[in-house]
């Protein structure tokens, strides 16, 4: 019984530690919803800007943790001002969003998960379950950051750093 509950343990945790370098093909078909209120799918915003690196912020206005990781996000706009810097939303409320956005001055691309943070296939596929979320595509589109929740993880600077 002990074997089984080892292997067990092994398996779950070798799955669980799993770090994907491409998004499904539901969470690049997730509608995110612009400043405009327009639609465009993740993997719309993610073509536009192949061949440039990518921050993606997961965050909500009324997140205590997302607000005071804003100034370290600045800093890395700062020390990384070519870099896609990617605002994704959880907020239920547009207009709360918005007036975040504006309150923070957070220069970037902005878009909303209508669903919020429990819900879609995003959220879903990167298994969202703490905000704010960090992750760091490449210039070929690949994921070389899955999971990072504090701006000031040396994880971040490091994948904007790798040249590919």
């Amino acid at each position: 019984m002990k074997k089984i509950i080892f292997i067990l343990l092994i398996v779950f945790v070798s799955c669980n530690s799993e770090k994907p370098t491409q998004f499904s093909e539901e969470a690049n078909l997730e509608m995110l919803v612009g400043l405009d209120n327009s639609k465009i799918t993740l993997r719309e915003v993610l073509e536009a800007h192949k061949g440039k690196k990518i921050l993606i912020d997961v965050w909500a206005s009324w997140c205590k943790d997302c607000i005071v990781g804003v100034p370290k996000a600045k800093e890395l706009q700062k020390e990384f001002p070519e870099v896609v810097y990617l605002f994704l939303s959880v907020d239920r409320s547009n207009p709360s969003w918005k007036r975040a956005i504006k309150k923070y001055n957070l220069v970037g691309e902005h878009y909303n998960l209508p669903e919020g943070m429990n819900d879609g296939d995003f959220v879903n596929f990167i298994n969202l379950n703490w905000i704010p979320r960090y992750m760091v595509i490449d210039e070929t589109g690949k994921i070389i950051l899955f999971k990072a929740t504090n701006a000031s993880d040396e994880k971040i600077k490091e994948a904007l750093k790798i040249n590919t």
